[in-house]
């Protein structure tokens, strides 16, 4: 090993199925179920749908499935409309703490479609799972989140390296192959947070997974070909590290590889929304439940939370859905008005509803010293003012689905069926599928 990018991708080639703890497997198909649950409620939305006929028009005619539709197209193809269809409404599981760094959405699009393609096996797929989600997860934990500060959405960086080593797995790439495969990748590595601060065009967000999942299947067909990227793309002039980020730590690359594993942080949304806002509403969630108050006896909510959500979340004027889902002050005061786990109620405008808007307006978010590191990133304290006068007042540091306070596998199952239920036909069939993907011969036969 000559450099730290060859020494992931050596790790990214030889880890073995029979390495990989048996929780870790089960942690890693968790994720790919949760995954294909919101792909295919993903596949029915307006935005999904332009992508879908995009990827319909150019790669029809091939072996890999567009998940929620009957469509089969190239699996490039497949990969970029899949990972739009898994981002397509915030609902995709992702590294908790924040990494930069959404696990299902940017892995699991491209290793299904090669995987479909190539004829894997459940085991290859997942065992590549678990190589990608460790290195790319390393990746933006080295990062610090710096990229975002910068304007750019990490996991439209992190991701493309993701989907290179899941797809480069399955084609057998060799360790100096795969050193090239992330080289090819960081060069096609993109998404900006425009959309964030101008208030509108938030569905732009929705493609950049979609592009890294794509990215990755380029990256690893070409390295397989022969064709090359430089050897020190992580840490060389010039390379990722310093185009994307500030101040990287380094050392964490290569940190614990194959016994302190990445695989365990992945966390699963219950809410329909970015996930810095789950937290501050399960907050809410829990105040209502306790103290039982209405929606229009609320005058005033104010929320200390992470330095992040005041840099980018704190948008009080939205133009449209998804730029309301990035905002936590259209997230809560969505939540006060209707139910945040049902994605109807984000669907139905809520930047057009007189009461929330209004709301949102009287969100005041401040600093919490306790997210600071070393604290929890997420822990946020609220305090929400009635307008007879009272004043109720809690404290959370984590949110249903996170690492530290996990689904069971029946909400995960219940999670799938409700969001799947109604747009493809046998979906619980699916599910049982899913639950024993380990046991699959062909990934060919998931979506027969």
């Amino acid at each position: 090993m000559s450099s730290i990018s060859q020494g992931l991708a050596e790790f990214s080639t030889k880890l073995a199925f029979e390495d990989i703890p048996e929780a870790i497997v089960q942690k890693a198909t968790d994720a790919l179920l949760d995954t294909v649950g919101v792909c295919i409620f993903g596949s029915t939305l307006p935005w999904s749908k332009i992508v879908i006929d995009y990827a319909n028009l150019y790669g029809s005619g091939g072996t890999s499935t567009i998940i929620g539709t009957n469509y089969r197209v190239a699996a490039p193809l497949a990969a970029l409309a899949n990972g739009a269809l898994a981002h397509g409404f915030e609902m995709d599981n992702l590294r908790q703490p924040s990494a930069g760094v959404h696990a299902g959405s940017t892995i699991v699009p491209g290793l299904l479609a090669v995987g479909e393609e190539l004829g894997a096996s459940g085991r290859d797929v997942l065992a590549a799972f678990v190589a990608a989600i460790e290195v790319m997860s390393r990746i933006g934990d080295a990062a610090g989140n710096t990229a975002e500060k910068l304007g750019f959405h990490s996991p439209g960086l992190t991701g493309t390296f993701g989907s290179a080593i899941a797809v480069g797995r399955l084609l057998k790439l060799t360790p100096e192959q795969m050193t090239n495969a992330f080289g090819i990748a960081a060069s096609l590595a993109s998404g900006l947070l425009a959309f964030s601060k101008a208030g509108n065009g938030g569905m732009v967000k929705r493609l950049h997974t979609g592009r890294a999942s794509e990215g990755g299947v380029l990256a690893a067909r070409l390295a397989a070909g022969g064709f090359t990227g430089p050897d020190v793309i992580l840490e060389g002039k010039f390379g990722f590290f310093e185009a994307f980020t500030r101040e990287p730590k380094m050392e964490k690359l290569l940190k614990g590889l194959g016994t302190e594993w990445e695989t365990t942080k992945i966390a699963v949304k219950c809410y329909p929304f970015h996930v810095t806002a789950h937290t501050p509403v399960q907050a809410l969630e829990d105040l209502r439940n306790q103290h039982g108050f209405q929606a229009d006896e609320v005058a005033e909510i104010h929320v200390a939370t992470s330095e992040k959500v005041l840099s980018h979340h704190n948008i009080t004027s939205a133009s449209d859905i998804a730029t309301a889902q990035y905002s936590l002050p259209f997230c809560i005061a969505t939540s006060v008005y209707r139910n945040p786990k049902d994605p109807a109620s984000f669907l139905a405008d809520p930047h057009r509803d007189p009461e929330i808007v209004a709301l949102a307006q009287n969100i005041h978010l401040t600093l919490n010293e306790g997210s600071l590191p070393p604290g929890p990133a997420w822990a946020t304290k609220m305090r929400i003012v009635l307008k007879d006068g009272r004043e109720l007042t809690t404290e959370r540091s984590d949110f249903r689905g996170a690492p530290s306070n996990p689904m069971s596998d029946d909400e995960l199952d219940g999670k799938f069926l409700s969001l799947s239920e109604g747009v493809i036909p046998d979906a619980p069939a699916l599910l049982a599928r899913l639950r024993k993907f380990s046991e699959l011969e062909n990934t060919k036969s998931l979506f027969a």
